[in-house]
């Protein structure tokens, strides 16, 4: 026996050696190559880019990973308790490596079939998770063991937990507790229930598998072993035992936590940071703010979609999106599983009409199950023949609907009792009974039209607001900025302006006459007309604009020069490439984009200083550092060369020259008000405000329809068409399709606000005028109107404007200047 022990004892002592020299072996092969623990101190993890409004609401977010990091601090200790009831136990007892933890795995997994605690420790996953793959074999475990051991030396307890939660994947893209939070339940984790809690605890082990969004039934087991290991373990009381093991499951998935719509906004910006940070921009935190007000964004929003939509119903119902074979026992259950497969397009969501009586349809409406459209919300739907016709009003809903239309409606008030229908289940008897208590909706129908609207801070450039079509989710074409469209009359102020600029005044006389042309350039016989077929003779500028003639604006092209105004339009900021070198370019021939001609209308509404359209604010990294701020614009009067060399590689300003004369600018803002107050936009009286100007749009057979306007501190243009271009329809001018868009924005985006307009500039002088001649009117001439003018460009006294008036062959404007007579 002595000999027997003997060699016992030098076999164990053998292979304790043994081992002891294997592991040493690898520690000594395998140590060189592993990764410095020390870099878990500045450690970045994948943040996703976020992007915000100027007053901090969340517009939207990008990245493969939704991680919100927090601190070990902001934890609560309940929260903690439960990871390490599910993960480990003895976290605080064990120094990277916990071998009972490891052999009651062990016995978990022979005993029951599978590991319910796991065998690794917490340590050991912020190892494999920071620094090790997937690969399941001897020699990565066996680093991971050492990396735990590391991690425990030169890491606190509390650092490694906060790395632990932070990186931990628990499904549905949600890395770490308080990303998880969010989506699971939509608030943060200080703010969950102690169920709750333990139910992202569960999740690490198998993130897919206990998922309670995949299945609730195994979520819940995996959660009431959680707490009743809490319980075990001491962390909580018997009485918080039973009462949580008896809540039901609350999760359900919460997107990303949007609070501004502008889908079209972050789009922009995020094409814009993607180009300066590359891939990093969707993992490394950066949080961009833009300049865009949610307030004035959402008013935006809105805008278009009520002027594109009461554009749609003015000219009548196209019909159904789809029609489905509903029997005559609908299953309700399955009738709402295929609308979950149809999108929500903006404010409009899809609904299948169930039945129907003489005075209203029942319809199933997705999320919300059964409501009723009363026939007063139909009664617009007259059936579509062209654009220029509609059929009869519908007398009852069978008229224009069938049993199983699938019709898009919108959300209307609640019944009496206030509250909408969730009842999806199907009836009995295969009868549809009338929703007690039901939601009431509209008939609504997804345009065919498209818009825009861009609002600029004239002063800075800065966006205020964006919309680039009816819906993102449907188009993600941003016509703002993208769709190059003729602007009509839009285009006018521009030419009136450089002829302010070129010796004319608001009083020069032109003749508003039929003209024909002969232009090589223009291939055939041209005969221009006004809108309407009326002419009115010898007409003032002012008039000529604020009535939008046509034939003055060609005529005064063609005094000035088309060379000239196009490169005095360049000069404003406005792209010249694709206008028209010929006279059409008088009534906006040429094509520009909505973004160009909110630009141009921001020089006019500024005093006329050339501004750059800009949208991000700030960004900074994921350690809250600025690494991007907009420049200050530095409006300059006179010499902007100098004051550019001095800033030059100065990334903090830029220089925004003056390109427009101020005189002439002051009383463009006078003409364009006229189009407030007597022209063509005199529906934006209703506004009620005195500080407002702008001017209407509108191409060759209502193609193009728009409005651009402004008070000193906010201009918006706003264009309405198709993205084919075709008709919009008789009388659908841009008075009508674009300028009630343009004031459903500007009601709300001034609300509050004081009457801002351009303050009087040195050099302006007001002056009696005969409204017919525009000249200097006599004393005591009753028919007489005050007009302004520059200093150097005052009409002359009565003798010599009687003197001028003498001259055979020759007319004069209001300014004295020698017009040639072809003009007239």
């Amino acid at each position: 026996m002595l000999r027997i022990s003997k060699v016992v004892f030098w076999w164990f002592l053998a292979g304790i050696c043994g081992t002891g020299l294997i592991l040493s072996s690898f520690y000594l092969f395998l140590q060189p190559g592993l990764p410095p623990v020390g870099d878990l101190r500045d450690v970045k993890l994948q943040i996703p880019l976020r992007i915000y409004s100027s007053d901090n609401k969340l517009i939207a977010e990008f990245g493969e990973k939704r991680r919100t990091p927090i601190t070990i601090d902001q934890v609560p200790q309940l929260q903690i308790d439960a990871f390490l009831a599910a993960e480990d136990s003895r976290f605080y007892q064990h120094h990277g490596v916990d071998p009972k933890g490891l052999m009651r795995a062990a016995v978990e997994l022979a005993t029951t079939g599978s590991i319910q605690s796991g065998g690794s420790t917490i340590t050991m996953q912020v190892a494999k998770n920071y620094f090790l793959s997937r690969e399941q074999t001897f020699i990565r475990k066996f680093k991971q063991i050492l990396l735990a051991i590391q991690i425990e030396n030169e890491l606190t307890k509390s650092q490694i937990l906060e790395l632990y939660l932070n990186k931990i994947y628990l499904g549905n893209r949600a890395y770490g507790i308080e990303a998880a939070a969010q989506v699971y339940y939509g608030q943060t984790d200080k703010h969950l229930t102690l169920p709750q809690m333990a139910m992202l605890a569960g999740l690490p082990k198998a993130p897919s598998a206990y998922n309670p969004l995949a299945d609730a039934q195994r979520a819940m087991v995996r959660r009431n072993w959680i707490l009743q290991r809490m319980h075990k373990l001491g962390y909580i009381t018997e009485e918080q035992l039973n009462s949580a093991v008896m809540t039901p499951l609350t999760a359900s998935y919460h997107g990303p936590r949007s609070q501004l719509h502008a889908p079209y906004v972050a789009e922009m910006a995020r094409a814009d940071v993607v180009s300066k940070f590359g891939d990093a921009a969707y993992t490394d935190g950066y949080q961009v703010k833009l300049t865009v007000n949610s307030a004035r964004q959402e008013a935006a929003n809105q805008a278009i979609h009520d002027g594109l939509e009461a554009y749609t119903k003015r000219h009548g119902y196209l019909g159904p999106a789809a029609h489905w074979d509903i029997g005559q026992t609908p299953d309700q259950a399955k009738l709402q599983d295929r609308l979950n497969g149809l999108n929500t397009i903006a404010n409009l969501t899809p609904a299948v009409v169930l039945s129907m009586t003489d005075q209203a349809a029942t319809v199933l409406v997705k999320d919300h199950g059964l409501a009723t459209m009363p026939l007063s919300s139909m009664q617009w739907a007259r059936r579509y023949i062209d654009q220029d016709r509609r059929g009869p009003e519908p007398k009852k809903p069978s008229d224009i609907l069938q049993d199983g239309d699938v019709v898009y409606v919108t959300l209307a008030q609640p019944t009496s009792d206030g509250q909408a229908a969730n009842d999806t289940s199907a009836t009995d008897g295969g009868s549809v009974a009338p929703p007690a208590a039901s939601l009431t909706v509209d008939l609504a129908q997804v345009p065919k039209v498209e818009g825009a609207l861009v609002a600029l801070d004239p002063h800075t450039g800065a966006i205020e607001a964006l919309e680039g079509g009816f819906s993102f989710s449907d188009s993600k074409y941003n016509r703002a900025l993208l769709a190059k469209r003729q602007p009509g009359s839009n285009f006018k102020p521009f030419l009136y302006l450089a002829a302010l600029e070129n010796g004319d005044s608001a009083a020069t006389i032109i003749n508003d006459a039929p003209i024909v042309f002969n232009d090589s350039q223009l291939e055939t016989e041209w005969r221009p007309e006004n809108a309407g077929g009326h002419f009115n003779g010898p007409t003032r500028l002012r008039q000529a604009l604020y009535q939008s003639r046509n034939l003055v604006s060609i005529r005064l092209l063609r005094d000035i020069g088309i060379d000239k105004v196009l490169s005095y339009v360049k000069h404003l900021g406005l792209d010249t490439s694709t206008l028209p070198d010929n006279l059409t370019l008088a009534l906006g021939s040429g094509t520009l984009t909505p973004m160009d001609i909110a630009r141009g209308f921001a020089v006019i509404a500024n005093g006329g200083y050339s501004i750059q359209p800009y949208l991000i604010q700030s960004i900074t990294d994921g350690s809250g550092k600025e690494v991007y701020q907009a420049p200050k614009v530095v409006l300059c009067d006179t010499n902007c060369d100098d004051l550019k060399a001095q800033h030059a590689g100065d990334q903090t300003v830029t220089i925004a020259p003056r390109v427009a004369d101020a005189r002439a600018v002051y009383i463009m803002h006078s003409i364009l008000h006229d189009v407030i107050t007597k022209g063509t936009g005199r529906r934006a009286l209703a506004l009620n405000r005195t500080d407002i100007a702008g001017k209407t749009g509108t191409t060759n057979d209502q193609r193009d329809a728009w409005f651009s306007g402004f008070n000193y501190n906010l201009s918006a243009s706003v264009w309405v068409g198709f993205d084919q271009p075709a008709p919009l329809g008789r009388g659908e001018y841009g008075a009508v399709a674009a300028l009630p868009v343009w004031m459903e924005f500007m009601k709300s985006a001034l609300k509050g606000s004081p009457p801002a307009v351009m303050p009087e500039p040195p050099g302006i002088v007001t002056v009696r005028i005969d409204p017919e001649t525009g000249k200097r009117a006599p004393p005591g001439d009753k028919n007489a109107m005050f007009e302004l003018f520059r200093q150097n460009n005052v009409p002359p006294e009565e003798s010599a404007a009687a003197e001028s008036a003498n001259q055979p062959n020759n007319s004069t404007n209001g300014g004295g200047k020698v017009l040639p007579q072809q003009l007239f």
